[in-house]
């Protein structure tokens, strides 16, 4: 259940609520966001985290922000307890508090001078990651566990015949099944410093338009980069909402967004990661659309828009047919794409 407001038993922990004013903020599918406005014109940003998130997590982001802070990077910090914990936990569940980046969010690439700027962006942080020497303290099994996935989207066929939904969610669900059998194995690839979740906006953006500094870091692991940048490119280079049909994979956004990944990460890449991005593209967008055709039927996990649709399970419906639109034009343009990425990524 989200929140509409945060407790101030929670608040206290970091200031006097008294002081501090707040306001539901985001539009995140898994945390409940908060930004306190206070004293000085000072801003926070106060979340309690989705169940999924072990309070481990906010180790590995004070790990990295630190490291990126010392690079020069721009990026959100955790901000301690008045006891000097990085989290609290109340009501059985993780609260944190981080450091306020001004700028704003979007949820739409609208051209390519955004979807360079946010390359250029992605660029720079793996870079100053590269070589980082740290073992992450959460790891979140099956985070890009494909295989798994596709069990959970066929056990939601068979267990799910009586929701409302079955009919509309069963014959997209059964293609995306058969879909699966197309797959490459990246698992020879290695595994690099990762976001995690580089969806746009997961990006902050200044009033000139350069992507200033990465948002929502409960993600951060180590994966293989044609999946890290596979999830990005989806999001970047589709130029309608996630749940708008159909979904379309823009050439001029992907261009100019491994442009601007090029021009911040020179020698960083191995030739065969660039030759796999295609195919790290493809399964993000088959994996997404399972999973959202599986919350479509179980309607437990992601968020949902309810002045925009009567439930969570059809703004999942109508998110996993939008991804399924992109796969399948992703696979229409495959060609194309891998041209791209092996001139402009290699």
């Amino acid at each position: 259940m989200t929140l509409d407001t945060a407790p101030d038993i929670v608040i206290a922990h970091w200031a006097e609520p008294a002081d501090w004013s707040q306001q539901r903020i985001g539009t995140g599918l898994i945390n409940d966001t908060f930004l306190l406005s206070g004293p000085g014109d000072g801003k926070l940003v106060l979340q309690r985290l989705h169940t999924i998130f072990a309070p481990e997590v906010n180790e590995d982001i004070d790990a990295v922000t630190r490291h990126l802070a010392a690079h020069g990077m721009v990026t959100p910090r955790l901000v301690l307890t008045r006891d000097g914990a990085t989290s609290i936990i109340h009501e059985n569940r993780t609260w944190r508090v981080l450091s306020f980046v001004p700028g704003y969010s979007i949820d739409f690439v609208d051209s390519p001078a955004r979807a360079r700027a946010a390359g250029a962006l992605v660029g720079r942080f793996h870079a100053v990651l590269d070589g980082f020497d740290y073992e992450y303290r959460s790891i979140r099994p099956g985070v890009h566990d494909t295989p798994l996935h596709l069990q959970n989207l066929a056990a939601a066929l068979m267990e799910k015949h009586d929701h409302r939904l079955f009919d509309a969610t069963a014959p997209l669900a059964e293609d995306l099944l058969r879909q699966a059998e197309l797959l490459r194995d990246l698992s020879d690839l290695p595994e690099r410093h990762s976001h995690g979740d580089l969806k746009i906006s997961n990006l902050i953006f200044d009033s000139s338009g350069e992507a200033v500094c990465l948002i929502d870091l409960d993600t951060l692991t180590r994966m293989r980069w044609p999946l890290e940048m596979g999830d990005a490119l989806r999001s970047w280079c589709n130029p309608g909402r996630e749940d708008r049909r159909p979904g379309k994979l823009d050439l001029d956004l992907l261009t100019a967004a491994l442009e601007g990944y090029a021009g911040t990460t020179p020698g960083l890449l191995k030739r065969e990661e660039t030759g796999a991005l295609t195919d790290g593209l493809i399964q993000i967008c088959l994996e997404l659309a399972c999973r959202f055709a599986a919350d479509a039927l179980n309607e437990n996990y992601f968020g949902w828009d309810p002045t925009r649709y009567p439930g969570r399970g059809e703004h999942n419906l109508a998110r996993a047919g939008a991804m399924s639109d992109l796969l399948r034009d992703v696979r229409q343009q495959e060609a194309g794409i891998r041209r791209l990425t092996l001139s402009l990524a290699g």
